[in-house]
């Protein structure tokens, strides 16, 4: 069936009804579990549970799933503390996480825990609406087995590289820090696949896993999130490359979705760059200068052409400016690096 339709209104009284009735048939005291995975950023985590205690939805009727995928003492002990905090705050229960690490493997193990018909996953650093759950759980109740909810990104008007990436979000078909689905579909599809052990395209693979059983997947404008980009460290693109291992693991699994959805083509301005670096160094080592000067000439101007790209809309600070100019020297080559990493890993052949 065809994925990512229409928009969502909600009738909050309706939904909630529907929600108890699909509670009531399970025998769970809970319309929805909502999880939420984490990792020793306990400040963040705080923020987030705030909101998901504020929502407009009946106390009693939803609980909040912390799996901490560390696990840690901070973390367990802030938990703790909100959950004495507030006396009419929905059920919060706090589940280490100590067998595969990941916020697929993390997710996985909120969902099992529950034994709610409906399943919300949100991220540590998000700050849902207060409308969100309700809005989420009226699209499922109006017939989808999966929602997409909408996550909104702030900006500046020059954001930095990193900043822009993160703001990818806003854009995602289907995230799963604003996903809402079925027990009953995650059931049937098996969840996560753990293998996607960092934070990049485990929702893609759920996604495409619903999408070949023929679930329902619709979006929800209502079903907010907020997701403020947080701090990083500088240079921090070039420890992301390391992601790219996970792009061989969806291709192997989906090879025409990941083709028609995520990229069709290799990045081929990173394979010139490569190619023209290999060609330097054969010729520097056989003693040719000429082709090893035509070659680093080639490899600065396209390096140079990169960076630019990468600048073209995001902030000129000198900082800013030199770490792009720094990491765009390294980022084709860590990312064929990983990406090759993966298709060994994985045993595929994908470039």
């Amino acid at each position: 069936m065809s994925t990512l339709a229409g928009s969502f209104s909600y009738d909050g009284e309706k939904s909630a009804s529907a929600a108890r009735d699909a509670g009531a048939a399970l025998g769970t005291a809970f319309d929805v579990s909502v999880v939420v995975p984490t990792y020793r950023r306990p400040d963040m985590l705080e923020r987030c549970l705030r909101a998901i205690i504020a929502q407009d939805y009946d106390k009693a009727r939803y609980e909040i799933i912390v799996c901490d995928d560390g696990p840690d003492e901070a973390t367990r002990s802030r938990v703790a503390a909100l959950a004495r905090e507030f006396d009419d705050a929905p059920r919060i229960r706090y589940v280490p996480v100590t067998a595969t690490q990941g916020p697929a493997g993390a997710r996985n193990a909120g969902w099992h825990a529950s034994g709610a018909p409906l399943i919300a996953f949100t991220d540590d650093d998000t700050i849902p609406d207060p409308h969100w759950l309700a809005a989420g759980i009226a699209a499922l109740c109006a017939g989808a087995d999966a929602v997409s909810g909408r996550i909104v990104v702030p900006l500046g008007p020059r954001p930095t590289d990193y900043e822009q990436d993160a703001a990818g979000l806003s854009r995602a078909e289907f995230a799963t820090a604003n996903t809402f689905v079925t027990r009953a579909a995650l059931a049937r599809v098996g969840g996560f696949d753990a293998r996607f052990t960092s934070a990049w395209r485990e929702d893609s693979d759920l996604q495409f896993e619903l999408m070949r059983i023929g679930a329902r997947i619709v979006r929800s404008h209502d079903a907010m999130v907020l997701h403020p980009v947080r701090p990083a460290r500088w240079g921090v693109s070039l420890s992301q490359q390391k992601k790219s291992q996970f792009d061989a693991l969806l291709y192997k699994k989906h090879r025409t979705l990941f083709r028609t959805r995520i990229r069709s083509t290799p990045p081929l301005l990173y394979y010139a760059i490569l190619a023209v670096a290999i060609v330097a160094l054969l010729a520097l080592v056989n003693g040719n200068e000429k082709i090893t000067l035509i070659c680093v000439a080639v490899w600065l101007g396209l390096t140079g052409w990169f960076c630019i790209k990468r600048l073209k809309s995001t902030a000129l600070t000198p900082s800013h400016v030199l770490e792009m100019a720094w990491t765009s020297l390294w980022i084709p080559f860590l990312s064929i690096y990983w990406r090759l990493y993966g298709a060994v890993k994985f045993r595929v052949v994908f470039v």
